[in-house]
């Protein structure tokens, strides 16, 4: 069976068990792929009942995505129901010292805003939030996703609601991880199917094409006509991989090497990109460089890694991202001098020639975490300063990994392994909430 043939029983057995459909729609190249793909099911199957298509609009980005957001969310109307949200959720900032995040479409900012609203049917600002829609103003983006994913569940009375994700394991390990860690529960999947997720009473994310790779998705396209954004012929004319284009808010880490594209794609709009947020033009000349963590990164003379991490937080006004930084590192600290960490055998063997007086190699991880090849955990002494020795930086706990975290404005601390913990996110909702009731 090929993934196409996956894809179709899957979602056959989506249309089965689901009684309402969302299908959540960035105007990147899976979520497109996912939307064309479950409307030609449908057409095939002679499906009539509509899907709810979900687009969380980030206001900075190029033309060529509005106008594909546009044409998939007006077009097939006898097929879905549009829900276009353009309201000011928490987005990542990766691109400034001075936030860890900016709110897209914030009425306190409409002056500076990279566009107008979006003149199209289902769109959702604040001028016409719905009364018992979920809190959204500075609620991360994720997490404001999964609220409307459990809003649009109980507005439709449905017993059982799939929200439909396009992201494909080959993007991540985070993302391969999460669908085959070895300790989900059954309680935690729909009937042990490894590709879906249960985030709330009869709600679940699926993800139907978790197993395609990049290759797969342009095929598809070609054989089937399908349209896509045209943003990635303008990437591939620019020379940028088809591995690399990345349709994402410009201020992400994931976006900041296409940003400096916006320059010479879409002038107008790079313009008030660099006017929306502190750092944009910084990060697009730098993003690349060691400035920005990135490269051949030079110690200043007179430093170790240790005293210049501390000298580049001492820097940092703003405390909250400060300790933002200090909590991770003191959690990497625990994690690798305590209870000891898995590295991949090859990054282990690189480790045995240069390690730190005091390091333990304690075998195989005992674990049930299924991982891509042999892992071996390592216990150190004391944190390492630097080990040169390692190839991959992202893998070690050194003091200079955590000054590449800092120089990257990588405030959720992605390159030293964290992801952002329920926490965090439950944290800033709170905080959110409860400014909100002393105004």
């Amino acid at each position: 069976m090929n993934v196409w043939e996956a894809t179709q029983r899957r979602l056959e057995r989506i249309f089965r068990d689901f009684d309402n459909i969302v299908l959540a729609f960035s105007g990147g190249k899976d979520s497109g792929v996912m939307v064309n793909a479950t409307l030609d099911f449908m057409r095939a199957h002679g499906i009539t009942r509509k899907i709810t298509v979900l687009h969380l609009d980030y206001e900075g980005q190029y033309a060529a995505t509005t106008d594909y957001v546009t044409e998939v969310m007006t077009s097939n109307r006898d097929l879905i129901d549009p829900v276009w949200i353009c309201l000011p959720f928490a987005a990542a900032c990766e691109v400034s010292m001075y936030q860890s995040y900016w709110k897209p479409w914030n009425p306190e900012e409409r002056d500076i805003w990279v566009r107008d609203l979006p003149d199209a049917p289902g769109v959702i600002h604040t001028g016409n939030v719905p009364e018992d829609f979920p809190e959204y103003d500075g609620v991360w983006d994720y997490t404001v996703q999964e609220k409307i994913g459990a809003w649009l569940h109980r507005r439709s009375g449905a017993e059982r609601t799939a929200v439909l994700v396009g992201i494909r394991t080959q993007e991540s390990m985070h993302r391969h991880a999460a669908l085959y860690r070895q300790d989900r529960t059954d309680a935690s999947m729909l009937e042990g199917l490894n590709w879906t997720s249960r985030k709330g009473r009869g709600v679940y994310n699926v993800y139907p094409i978790f197993d395609w790779v990049t290759e797969d998705i342009w095929t598809a396209n070609a054989r089937f006509g399908w349209s896509y954004n045209t943003l990635y012929d303008l990437f591939h004319l620019a020379g940028v991989s088809i591995h690399d284009m990345r349709v994402a808010s410009p201020f992400r880490g994931e976006g900041q090497e296409a940003l400096k594209l916006y320059r010479v794609i879409e002038p107008e709009t790079w313009a008030k990109l660099v006017g929306r947020v502190n750092g944009a033009n910084f990060a697009a000349i730098y993003g690349g460089t060691a400035a920005m963590g990135a490269k051949d990164i030079k110690l200043p003379e007179g430093h170790t890694w240790k005293t210049y991490a501390n000298f580049l937080l001492d820097m940092i006004e703003d405390e909250e991202i400060k300790q933002g930084y200090l909590r991770k590192l003191k959690s990497s600290m625990r994690y690798w001098t305590v209870k000891g960490g898995a590295l991949p055998e090859e990054s282990a063997e690189e480790l045995r020639g240069d390690a730190p007086e005091g390091t333990e190699f304690l075998g195989e991880p005992k674990d049930n975490r299924k991982r891509r090849g042999p892992y071996e955990v390592i216990r150190f002494r004391h944190y390492p300063d630097d080990i040169p020795a390692v190839s991959d930086l992202s893998l070690i706990p050194t003091y200079k990994r955590l000054v590449i975290t800092i120089l990257r404005c990588d405030h959720a601390c992605k390159y030293m392994g964290f992801g952002q913990t329920k926490r965090e996110v439950t944290k800033r909702s709170q905080a959110v909430e409860k400014y909100r009731e002393i105004l």
